[in-house]
């Protein structure tokens, strides 16, 4: 996880672990993403109690070390809304987020 911050209080050796959580969740359950501006990214989950859970406690604990991310879940028709906010400062990270995410739901469809 070469694009996080200085910020962030994960330990090292458990970043790698939380990198392999968010591209499981990205591989098994993105089904859109968009880049709503510089410091906003909308991901739309597949919808289901299962995603949910997993993608709420997954956001938790990455706030608990990222303090700066806002996510916002919103379940709804089309899946699950996931809405990823950062500071300025931090556009980095969520573009590092976008090609992760990519990476892994390309992987799937391929």
């Amino acid at each position: 996880m070469e694009w996080a911050p200085a910020e962030c209080t994960l330990p090292t050796e458990e970043r790698p672990l939380r990198v392999a959580e968010f591209d499981e969740l990205f591989a098994s359950a993105l089904r859109g993403l968009e880049r709503v501006g510089p410091t906003h990214l909308r991901l739309t989950l597949d919808a289901g109690a299962r995603v949910e859970e997993t993608a709420r406690d997954l956001t938790a604990r990455e706030t608990g070390c990222c303090a700066f991310f806002t996510f916002t879940l919103t379940p709804g028709r089309e899946g699950l809304a996931v809405d990823v906010e950062v500071p300025e400062v931090h556009t980095k990270v969520l573009d590092g987020l976008v090609v992760r995410a990519t990476e892994m739901s390309n992987r799937i469809a391929s």
